[in-house]
């Protein structure tokens, strides 16, 4: 029994570390204005999007994610949305919305509530999750981090764009 239990104990252990070791990577910098050092502007006032939306009549792209703890949404942040290429492109063809779910930053109850409805509205179960939305929030498409950088990344959201 003794011998299941050190490694019971271990295994734990060795979880802990391991899972400790995954999410200590560099956390993209965001000011008070919620303006990521990418340089792009993502809004966290859904209504506020919707309504540049229909003004400027350009799809809104949702960025569901774990800013201060999720590795794939570090990922998709250096790999993709920190590149010129892809800043000077999304300015261009999209609303910018970050709906954030963050493990040590504070947020208050509203921004929490809205982004908890949104996450359940768009069926989001994990992270990073782009959803592609029209200006009356109807679903356009769905994605997520894609290997090959911002080059690749724009191809991709062109084709769900078209589909």
């Amino acid at each position: 029994m003794n011998k299941y239990r050190l490694i019971y104990i271990t295994l734990i252990l060795f979880g802990i570390v391991l899972n400790i070791g995954c999410t200590q990577s560099e956390v993209p910098k965001v000011d008070k204005a919620g303006i990521e050092a990418s340089g792009l502007e993502w809004s966290e006032d859904f209504e506020a999007s919707l309504s540049l939306a229909k003004e400027k009549d350009l799809p809104i792209l949702i960025n569901f994610t774990g800013s201060d703890w999720c590795g794939w949404c570090f990922k998709l942040h250096d790999e993709v949305f920190a590149q010129p290429e892809f800043i000077e492109y999304a300015e261009k063809n999209f609303v910018l919305f970050k709906a954030d779910f963050p493990k040590s930053v504070p947020q208050p109850d509203e921004l929490k509530a809205q982004n908890q409805m949104l996450m359940k509205k768009y069926g989001v179960r994990g992270f990073p999750t782009i959803m592609l939305v029209s200006h009356d929030g109807t679903t356009l498409a769905q994605t997520g981090y894609q290997q090959g950088g911002p080059t690749k990344y724009i191809e991709h959201l062109e084709e769900l764009l078209k589909k």
